[in-house]
């Protein structure tokens, strides 16, 4: 796994052995980072579930302002700390060890919105269930944040409306897709 594009092009990264985590392939991220594009320039970036920390760094090294990595795993930490110090973009982020939930309750009373918050959960662990709902609340979430969760490409979400989230696009690869949601417009 590598840095595709920015600063940080070509840098290899370091990811964790094993089959714990599943780091997103260079295809699927390139083509993520091709529709963020426009965006990515000067955002905050969120990262929930960052294992090696590949998305966030891609993000920093295309021109992100800052980068929260969210991991509750102390080895995925140390990887993470690595690859920022390699790419040297350490100085731009935040790295909190916690569960996404907690770091999302944390972040919640102290900080601005993020431009973009990316969750990659565990496939099939529920974590989404826990998390949309807490973000569709948090101050962290404004209504130009955009949120993209990861996920199994059968895998739909029939109760975001109902949390005030809408979905603006699904990007499906072979057996992932990308949701990218937004907070709805409330009605007055």
């Amino acid at each position: 796994m590598q840095v595709i594009a920015g600063s940080a092009r070509r840098i290899q990264l370091k990811t964790l052995p094993g089959d714990h985590t599943r780091p997103t392939s260079n295809q699927v991220k390139e083509t993520l980072f091709n529709i963020l594009q426009p965006i990515v320039q000067g955002s905050r970036f969120l990262d929930l579930f960052a294992g090696s920390g590949g998305i966030a760094i891609e993000a920093l090294s295309r021109g992100a302002r800052e980068a929260v990595l969210v991991d509750n795993s102390r080895q995925a930490c140390a990887v993470i700390r690595d690859n920022l110090e390699r790419t040297h973009l350490a100085e731009k982020a935040v790295l909190l060890q916690t569960d996404a939930a907690a770091a999302v309750r944390r972040l919640s009373a102290r900080e601005e919105p993020f431009d973009i918050i990316f969750l990659d959960p565990p496939y099939d662990a529920g974590l989404e269930t826990t998390l949309l709902p807490l973000l569709a609340d948090s101050p962290l979430v404004s209504a130009d944040t955009l949120i993209i969760l990861e996920t199994r490409a059968e895998r739909s979400f029939p109760d975001l409306e109902a949390l005030g989230l809408a979905v603006r696009r699904e990007k499906i690869y072979k057996n992932n897709k990308h949701v990218f949601l937004e907070r709805k417009e409330k009605t007055p």
